[in-house]
């Protein structure tokens, strides 16, 4: 468990991982735009988007800045469809946004000026052809933001399958045959991809390795039955604001390279109030932008925030709390004003954003710093 204020000073072994933001253009008839990336020979076709730069203020902002490089245009962005986080033995994880982008006007296609290094042509695919075309987690990613009603977003994914209240709409299952290229008519060049794409700028593991990475912390939301907010106080550190008394909802950092936001929660909870307890809906995700994207910020990069919801605790429960001495110094069950009191400004306006989202349907509230991201 890690405080959000302690910046650099927490251990960071096996705690970061890539950000990324993409767009999902949908037309008329259903279908969905993607385009060919002329560096890769064994993953040809994409969702237009990138990764996330320490100067981006959001993954909002990430999203917008790769259509405008990667196609020349500004696009108008509309809710987040879904986040994805995904494990992989041969690269850091990603914490991958994907967003619903307006529908385009002729006017818009017609003015499409492609980064030829980035974009290869396009092509609008129908949601079958995209589950087949797209390489197989990103496929799974697109289908279930294609398949699941718009209402029930943002889905939450963990390893491109559908987690907590995604599970309502949609099955988990493997995607369909991959397929490439094969039967896919591209526009801005010609029908056929050249024979020897172009190499791509740097190997993988370099262009990996050159990456900015964020961190991650999964906080679990319980209230009792006066819907008071349970809230720990973290033992005081060495370093900036580690004297002053910290209030936070129970959770920490997400240990990245092995485990997903769920588990994180789970093991959090577990290790600091001696609960097993299966996180419930995940409430709010909240970018925090590090100092290079907000000079007012004390983090040395962006740190993406899971909250998720631990339900209404019993007497019994709580009578049964055993703090980690080691990290926390007591805890409290705390009303609104008094939790808005002890909270951060940042952190209460999360807490606020995520008991508002227990109070109706669909998925996570979208933030920045607390705020609404939009």
């Amino acid at each position: 468990m890690t405080s959000e204020s302690a910046g650099g000073l927490d251990g960071r072994a096996g705690r970061e991982l890539l950000a990324a933001a993409g767009v999902l253009f949908p037309d008329a008839q259903g279908r969905v735009l993607v385009v060919r990336l002329p560096y890769d020979r064994k993953h040809p076709l994409a969702v237009s988007g990138g990764g996330w730069e320490p100067r981006d203020l959001s993954p909002r902002r990430t999203a917008v800045r790769e259509i405008e490089e990667e196609l020349g245009f500004t696009p108008r962005l509309g809710p987040l469809a879904c986040i994805d986080w995904t494990l992989d033995d041969h690269r850091p994880p990603i914490a991958a946004h994907l967003y619903w982008g307006d529908p385009l006007t002729p006017q818009e296609l017609a003015a499409f000026t492609p980064d030829p290094a980035e974009v290869g042509g396009w092509a609008w695919l129908t949601p079958e052809q995209a589950g087949h075309a797209l390489p197989p987690r990103l496929s799974r990613r697109v289908s279930a933001c294609l398949r699941a009603p718009r209402d029930a977003g943002p889905l939450e994914l963990e390893d491109s399958m559908p987690a907590g209240h995604t599970l309502d709409h949609l099955a988990a299952g493997p995607p369909p045959a991959y397929t490439r290229l094969a039967g896919v008519t591209l526009t801005g060049t010609p029908d056929l991809p050249p024979a020897e794409p172009a190499a791509p700028p740097l190997d993988r593991e370099t262009f990996i390795a050159t990456r900015p990475r964020i961190r991650a912390k999964a906080r679990t939301l319980f209230t009792d039955a006066d819907g008071r907010v349970l809230l720990v106080r973290l033992r005081p550190w060495p370093g900036p604001g580690g004297e002053e008394p910290y209030w936070v909802l129970p959770g920490g950092g997400i240990e990245a390279d092995r485990e997903l936001p769920r588990a994180a929660a789970r093991r959090e909870v577990r290790e600091e109030l001696g609960w097993e307890c299966e996180p419930g809906r995940l409430l709010a995700l909240d970018w925090l932008p590090g100092r290079d994207a907000d000079r007012a910020s004390g983090r040395d990069t962006a740190v993406l925030v899971y909250v998720f919801d631990g339900g209404t605790v019993t007497e019994e429960q709580l009578s049964s709390i055993a703090l980690a001495e080691d990290e926390l110094v007591e805890w409290r069950l705390c009303d609104p004003a008094r939790a808005r009191a002890l909270l951060s400004g940042s952190s209460w306006a999360r807490t606020a954003a995520a008991l508002a989202t227990r109070a109706r349907a669909g998925g996570p509230a979208e933030l920045v710093g607390g705020r609404p991201a939009d």
